[in-house]
């Protein structure tokens, strides 16, 4: 029953450095993204070389996700926990900081899903007479991937706020729990 108090701050730790893994490498896509010197015409014809920009946001997406998966799996566990139905069942469901907090969560990583996803694909190499749709050339617009950034910094922010919460308010019942069980 203990061991939850060495879990939680590893996952916590976890959570927190796959975000910020994923920050940094928004940051460094802004800054190695394709610019509009590297584009290349030819009357009809674009070309645009690929950058490392799209590595940096496969890598942030990938952190992004394993972080927000892992956070809410853990609210998941803490919610269906049978101590916290026990105590809540008596209490009127109604809605709370911490369910705004989940939902901000969810909607500013879909945001930043979209955002770096489509990003990185249009910094994929752009063939000649390809391009990236309907064989024009595009490029990313400055910002976009701060943009991001900050989402995924609202998305890790509302989640581990969320997690702290309901972990905060786990161990709120167990010590009641305790008391009223030695009493």
């Amino acid at each position: 029953m203990e061991n939850h108090h060495f879990i939680y701050p590893i996952l916590i730790s976890s959570i927190t450095a796959l975000g910020l893994v994923s920050i940094s490498l928004c940051i460094a896509a802004e800054f190695k993204k394709t610019k509009k010197k590297d584009l290349r015409f030819d009357g009809e014809l674009c070309y645009l070389p690929g950058s490392v920009d799209f590595e940096f946001g496969i890598g942030a997406i990938i952190c992004l996700v394993m972080a927000q998966v892992i956070g809410n799996l853990l609210i998941c566990k803490i919610f269906f926990s049978r101590d916290h139905q026990n105590s809540s069942s008596k209490a009127k469901k109604k809605p709370t900081i911490n369910g705004f907090m989940c939902v901000l969560s969810w909607i500013s990583f879909v945001m930043a899903i979209i955002l770096i996803g489509t990003g990185s694909s249009m910094n994929k190499s752009q063939p000649l007479g390809e391009g990236w749709i309907d064989g024009e050339c595009y490029i990313v617009k400055d910002g976009v991937y701060i943009i991001s950034a900050i989402l995924v910094f609202v998305t890790l922010s509302s989640t581990l706020g969320s997690l702290i919460l309901k972990i905060k308010k786990k161990n709120q019942v167990e010590t009641r729990w305790q008391d009223t069980s030695t009493s």
